[in-house]
Protein backbone atom coordinates (compact mmCIF):
# COMPACT_ATOMS: atom_id res chain seq x y z
CA UNK A 1 0.00 0.00 0.00
CA UNK A 2 0.86 3.22 -0.83
CA UNK A 3 1.69 6.17 1.19
CA UNK A 4 -0.85 8.28 -0.38
CA UNK A 5 -3.35 5.62 0.15
CA UNK A 6 -2.93 5.36 3.63
CA UNK A 7 -5.30 7.16 6.59
CA UNK A 8 -3.95 9.27 9.46
CA UNK A 9 -6.70 7.69 12.36
CA UNK A 10 -5.28 10.26 14.59
CA UNK A 11 -5.81 13.08 12.55
CA UNK A 12 -9.11 11.96 11.74
CA UNK A 13 -10.45 11.19 15.43
CA UNK A 14 -8.55 14.99 16.40
CA UNK A 15 -11.04 16.44 13.97
CA UNK A 16 -14.21 14.57 14.75
CA UNK A 17 -13.41 15.43 18.58
CA UNK A 18 -13.50 19.16 17.56
CA UNK A 19 -16.92 18.97 15.97
CA UNK A 20 -18.23 17.05 18.80
CA UNK A 21 -17.06 19.28 21.28
CA UNK A 22 -19.07 21.93 19.28
CA UNK A 23 -22.10 20.04 19.02
CA UNK A 24 -22.05 19.10 22.65
CA UNK A 25 -21.42 23.03 23.43
CA UNK A 26 -24.75 23.52 21.70
CA UNK A 27 -26.45 21.02 23.75
CA UNK A 28 -25.51 22.27 26.96
CA UNK A 29 -26.39 25.81 25.85
CA UNK A 30 -29.95 24.35 25.54
CA UNK A 31 -29.57 22.67 29.02
CA UNK A 32 -29.29 19.34 27.44
CA UNK A 33 -25.74 17.23 29.32
CA UNK A 34 -25.18 14.61 26.66
CA UNK A 35 -24.77 10.97 28.67
CA UNK A 36 -23.35 7.44 28.16
CA UNK A 37 -23.08 4.53 29.81
CA UNK A 38 -20.61 1.74 29.57
CA UNK A 39 -21.56 -1.80 30.60
CA UNK A 40 -18.21 -4.26 30.80
CA UNK A 41 -19.06 -7.73 32.14
CA UNK A 42 -16.55 -9.56 33.50
CA UNK A 43 -12.67 -8.82 33.24
CA UNK A 44 -11.67 -9.13 30.13
CA UNK A 45 -8.23 -7.16 30.19
CA UNK A 46 -8.75 -5.40 26.53
CA UNK A 47 -12.43 -4.76 27.57
CA UNK A 48 -10.96 -2.59 30.71
CA UNK A 49 -8.36 -0.91 28.46
CA UNK A 50 -11.38 -0.07 25.81
CA UNK A 51 -13.80 1.08 28.76
CA UNK A 52 -11.20 3.51 30.14
CA UNK A 53 -10.32 4.93 27.31
CA UNK A 54 -13.78 5.50 26.55
CA UNK A 55 -14.35 6.95 30.19
CA UNK A 56 -11.49 9.18 29.18
CA UNK A 57 -12.75 10.59 26.05
CA UNK A 58 -15.97 11.37 27.51
CA UNK A 59 -14.59 13.42 30.34
CA UNK A 60 -12.52 15.04 28.05
CA UNK A 61 -15.23 15.74 25.12
CA UNK A 62 -17.41 17.00 28.28
CA UNK A 63 -20.02 14.21 28.58
CA UNK A 64 -21.60 12.72 31.43
CA UNK A 65 -20.64 8.74 31.82
CA UNK A 66 -20.82 6.24 34.11
CA UNK A 67 -19.80 2.54 34.06
CA UNK A 68 -21.41 -0.57 35.38
CA UNK A 69 -19.04 -3.57 35.68
CA UNK A 70 -20.66 -6.71 36.66
CA UNK A 71 -19.11 -10.27 37.79
CA UNK A 72 -18.32 -12.83 34.87
CA UNK A 73 -21.46 -14.65 36.05
CA UNK A 74 -23.92 -12.43 35.62
CA UNK A 75 -26.56 -14.11 33.82
CA UNK A 76 -28.81 -12.85 30.77
CA UNK A 77 -31.16 -11.82 32.51
CA UNK A 78 -29.61 -9.79 35.20
CA UNK A 79 -27.71 -8.12 32.33
CA UNK A 80 -30.78 -7.47 30.57
CA UNK A 81 -32.45 -6.07 33.95
CA UNK A 82 -29.67 -3.47 34.02
CA UNK A 83 -29.83 -2.37 30.25
CA UNK A 84 -33.90 -1.66 31.04
CA UNK A 85 -32.77 0.19 33.86
CA UNK A 86 -30.00 2.43 32.14
CA UNK A 87 -32.49 2.96 28.92
CA UNK A 88 -35.01 4.57 31.13
CA UNK A 89 -32.43 7.13 33.16
CA UNK A 90 -33.13 10.46 31.46
CA UNK A 91 -29.26 11.26 32.47
CA UNK A 92 -28.35 8.78 29.66
CA UNK A 93 -28.74 9.54 25.87
CA UNK A 94 -26.33 6.10 25.05
CA UNK A 95 -25.37 3.18 26.54
CA UNK A 96 -22.11 1.28 25.04
CA UNK A 97 -22.46 -2.76 26.07
CA UNK A 98 -18.43 -3.87 25.68
CA UNK A 99 -17.64 -7.16 23.90
CA UNK A 100 -16.57 -9.60 24.47
CA UNK A 101 -19.55 -10.98 26.53
CA UNK A 102 -19.00 -14.49 28.64
CA UNK A 103 -20.59 -17.17 26.74
CA UNK A 104 -23.62 -17.66 28.26
CA UNK A 105 -25.03 -13.95 27.54
CA UNK A 106 -26.15 -14.25 23.86
CA UNK A 107 -24.85 -11.05 22.48
CA UNK A 108 -27.75 -10.88 19.63
CA UNK A 109 -30.37 -10.78 22.50
CA UNK A 110 -28.54 -8.05 24.61
CA UNK A 111 -27.44 -5.81 21.88
CA UNK A 112 -30.83 -5.92 20.21
CA UNK A 113 -32.11 -5.00 23.63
Amino acid sequence: MSPANLMDGRAIARQLQGELVERIAALKANSVQPGLAFVRVGDDPASKVYVARKEKTCAELGIFSETHVLPDATSEAELLGLLGRLNVDPRLHGILVQAPLPPHNRPAVVYAT
